[in-house]
């Protein structure tokens, strides 16, 4: 029987999705320095480039079905359906939400890789182009490192949740540079970092771990450089226009924090979606879990003045205003990023 031709030009356009984007670019002809700290965090991230093909232990056995990430923290530990499971089941579940977990990690860090590459044109200071160009190389070799552990150790990707790609394609489409600096640098970078702290401190795989620190290193300069940018530029904001920035902080820190209730575990196990995100939503580690994650995003909006009256009491409702005050400088300094 003769075998089909495989058109791998149709089986690419399968795999490309494409999204219609519009900003402003801009040349910037004064080369000098404008903004004050950006030069210094340019310098820093020349020093700190790193090649994860040589200095990463890819070497290290890994097994995928392993307690990566201890079982104490499982938010369905108690849920009967869980508690059935034998010994085999329960090992082939674990390696399901790390590598779902992780997954999200790689999809997170290629929509940083699209949008970091759009602020290099959009951003209206010469030093924010230079260091938005070594940080869309930061997010090159993030995508690479997750997709390697990804593929080559757990040997299991998941697609993109919905809710995280909404607000990548949210993101990504807006035309004002500012609201990719919000979207990408303040909110999804800033719950990264929380989400990549708490693994990096629970996981017992040292690949995981010396991989995390690496990246850390680079995610807390790329915050750093949207609380840089940003800082000041809402101050003499008109309210309408200032009305636009709070609807998008609401917004994309509910979709956030709704998205974690366990629906891709719920089909991957045969499980009822309602019972598990009932399980989830009522389960302490979820709970600690959701509210943890904004632990970073709360005192870098109010360190650009956005804590207003309307975001305050969507984040009261939250219960994450409590972060406003939180010193994320001393959690990675303590950690050893920075």
């Amino acid at each position: 029987m003769t075998q089909p031709v495989v058109n791998h030009l149709e089986q690419l356009d399968q795999e490309l999705e494409t999204i219609l984007t519009s900003f402003d670019s801009c040349y910037v002809w004064n080369y000098g320095n404008v903004k004050e700290g950006l030069r210094d965090l340019y310098e820093k991230a020349k020093r700190d480039q790193w090649n994860s093909t040589t200095q990463l232990p890819w070497d290290t056995d890994v097994d995928p079905e392993s307690e990566i990430i201890p079982q104490a923290v499982n938010p369905l530990a108690n849920y009967a359906p869980y508690l059935k499971l034998n010994n085999k089941e329960k090992a082939r579940m674990r390696h399901a939400q790390t590598s779902l977990q992780l997954s999200q990690f790689l999809h997170g860090e290629q929509g940083a890789l699209i949008v970091a590459s759009q602020l290099v044109g959009a951003v209206p200071w010469i030093e924010a182009k230079y260091y938005a160009g070594s940080q869309t190389m930061d997010e090159a070799r993030h995508v690479e490192v997750f997709s390697r552990y990804l593929h080559e150790k757990l040997e299991w990707e998941w697609p993109i949740t919905e809710s995280l790609k909404e607000l990548l394609d949210a993101t990504i489409k807006d035309s004002r540079w500012d609201f990719k600096y919000l979207g990408m640098q303040i909110l999804i970078e800033g719950l990264a970092m929380a989400a990549f702290g708490s693994l990096y401190q629970m996981a017992q795989e040292p690949l995981i771990k010396e991989l995390l620190k690496y990246v850390m290193k680079d995610e807390s300069r790329h915050v750093a450089f949207g609380v840089l940018s940003l800082k000041g530029y809402y101050d003499d904001m008109s309210a309408s226009e200032l009305k636009d920035r709070e609807d998008f902080i609401i917004y994309a820190s509910e979709l956030m924090q709704n998205r974690l209730v366990g629906n891709q575990i719920a089909d991957a196990m045969g499980w009822n979606r309602e019972e598990v995100q009932r399980e989830v939503l009522a389960s302490p580690v979820g709970k600690q879990f959701r509210t943890m994650l904004f632990m970073r995003v709360v005192p870098n909006l109010k360190k650009l003045g956005l804590l207003t009256p309307r975001v305050r009491k969507a984040y009261t409702e939250m219960d994450i205003i409590k972060f406003e005050d939180f010193d994320t400088d001393e959690l990675d300094q303590r950690l050893g990023f920075i």
